[in-house]
């Protein structure tokens, strides 16, 4: 009797996985070339993005503001900044792209928003992965100063993303609109990032406003687990894992309360 009532009190929680489950393997087979393989395209574009920007200030002969390598420090602005615009990106579309996976009552808006969180996730620690090789295999030292202050930024950056791409995503399957303003509000977040310049450094009036961004928290923090010697007077560790924890929840609220639109 025991076993037969804790096999009921699992089976919502089997159900909720293996849906995931064929929705991540559904993202990988329909994103690319209709093949799995297309999940390291997922990974390899922002590298792309990287290796563009890192080119060109290469040839501009732009010398590092911290550190013996440029490849570093810029890397260590673009992983979060990246990490940000490619997570809560993909995640605002996943509904638009997945609308007609509704149809089918088992499937609920938040099992598509986490498969894709989950699938962006990997993607991004695939990116990771790949940068640091190639940082290596250029002579390049990609681990960070301070290991356990870098991976707590990763993943605050990256609870931030899950959650404000449940948020764009869930408004924008019923006003698509807003995901478009959000897409060009990413321009935006980039050059405010503080990937091409030290916040820090600007003006008191400047680096104060950009620093309530949590996107600039996160460079700033990644920035000061790379280098001893980065001093920020912006940065506040606490101010992003709150956003991260108040964006997640906001994410869940909203979908929550627009569930029922999101079906008519």
């Amino acid at each position: 009797m025991e076993e037969s009532v804790e096999r009921k009190k699992r089976h919502p929680l089997k159900e909720r996985a293996d849906v995931m489950k064929a929705l991540m393997l559904r993202d990988l087979r329909t994103r690319f070339f209709n093949h799995g393989l297309g999940f390291l395209v997922v990974a390899l574009w922002p590298l792309c993005h990287m290796a563009a920007l890192l080119a060109l200030f290469t040839f501009a002969g732009r010398q590092p503001p911290y550190g013996d390598s440029l490849n570093v420090f810029f890397v260590s602005g673009l992983i979060p900044t990246l990490l940000f615009m490619y997570v809560s990106r993909f995640m605002s579309v996943s509904l638009l792209m997945n609308a007609s996976m509704l149809a089918f009552p088992v499937i609920k808006p938040v099992d598509i928003l986490f498969s894709r969180a989950l699938l962006e996730a990997l993607a991004g620690a695939l990116t990771a992965a790949f940068i640091f090789l190639i940082l290596y295999a250029l002579g390049d030292d990609p681990l960070p100063f301070a290991v356990d202050e870098a991976v707590a930024c990763y993943f605050s950056i990256l609870l931030f993303s899950i959650g404000i791409g449940m948020i764009v995503g869930t408004i924008s399957i019923y006003l698509p609109i807003f995901n478009t303003i959000y897409a060009l509000f990413m321009i935006i977040v980039y050059g405010t990032s503080g990937v091409m310049f030290v916040t820090s450094s600007l003006p008191t009036a400047i680096g104060d406003a950009l620093a309530y961004s949590p996107v600039v928290q996160a460079v700033e923090w990644m920035r000061s687990a790379y280098f001893p010697t980065y001093n920020s007077r912006v940065l506040d560790k606490q101010y992003l894992v709150f956003a991260a924890m108040t964006s997640i929840f906001l994410g869940l609220l909203v979908e929550r309360l627009t569930r029922r639109m999101v079906y008519e």
